[in-house]
């Protein structure tokens, strides 16, 4: 049991972003449960103050929970197929950018899907509360979609397809079934589709949203630094404008100690495996 948590622990810390957003996701539903799950009716009963409402007053009062409410999950099925395709659509994206820009894209998707419902649900004839990470996921699927959209996936081992195609069904599903069930679940999903599709267009034009979340979360820093540091540039030659980034090698090989971990355990890496670890934690 003692490894097991190690294990937990090592992965979450050494993982990337795509990593410890799965964890925040899985670490809110086990609350969820103890807080707000009926176990009587079998059922879970957020409330307005943190799931989403479709009424804009309710969204005024408690603003917060155009956060919250993508951090919440209505089933373990629920909260496991988005999982899954976050997983998927997560390091597919970390191929082509950063750790930063694929947590920008997810917490503006969020944002982006959440401030949809209280506009477009009422007038589709829902109402109520929503919850679920599949808008902010959808963000970061298109995204990768429209920039890769033939990078090609397996599911289960066996059906061969291009992420295309993995992606025009649930974007098609969620098409056809806006008008029969849950109306503010696909608003949210098709809005968080198109956020993607915005964020990477931008991106490829020299805009990249993700640097609002940055600077918002790396504002506490900012403040601790002293205003009379000097900074020196060099002008002599001027940055890089490519937006692809090639993944660190130091990563890559945290990556694939973490997966032997997931595979096999913890005891199973040799000794200089560990210390590389213990290393790369200690920096």
């Amino acid at each position: 049991m003692n490894s097991f948590w190690t294990d937990l622990k090592l992965q979450f810390k050494m993982g990337d972003v795509t990593t410890k957003l799965i964890f925040w996701n899985v670490g809110a539903f086990l609350l969820s449960i103890v807080f707000f799950y009926r176990f009587r009716e079998g059922y879970f009963d957020y409330p307005a103050w943190i799931g989403l409402s479709a009424d804009w007053r309710t969204v005024l009062i408690h603003p917060w929970t155009i956060i919250s409410y993508g951090f919440l999950h209505a089933g373990f099925w629920h909260l496991f197929m988005n999982m899954v395709v976050l997983n998927l659509s997560g390091r597919f994206f970390l191929t082509y950018f950063t750790q930063k820009q694929l947590f920008g894209l997810y917490i503006l998707g969020m944002i982006f899907s959440g401030l949809s419902l209280p506009l477009l649900a009422p007038l589709l004839g829902d109402g109520g509360i929503i919850v679920g990470a599949s808008g902010a996921v959808m963000a970061v699927l298109l995204a990768t979609t429209i920039y890769g959209p033939n990078l090609e996936l397996r599911l289960w081992g066996i059906i061969k397809l291009k992420l295309w195609h993995f992606t025009a069904f649930f974007l098609l599903t969620d098409v056809l079934y806006l008008l029969v069930e849950n109306t503010g679940g696909h608003v949210a999903h098709l809005s968080g589709a198109f956020f993607g599709f915005l964020y990477i267009k931008l991106l490829q034009n020299g805009t990249d949203l993700s640097k609002i979340v940055s600077f918002v979360t790396e504002l506490p820093n900012r403040k601790n630094k002293s205003p009379l540091k000097t900074v020196h540039k060099n002008t002599s030659r001027p940055a890089p404008k490519s937006k692809i980034v090639i993944k660190d090698k130091k990563q890559q090989q945290i990556d694939e100690i973490l997966d032997k971990i997931s595979r096999s355990g913890y005891d199973s890496l040799s000794q200089e495996e560990k210390d590389f670890l213990w290393r790369a934690g200690k920096e």
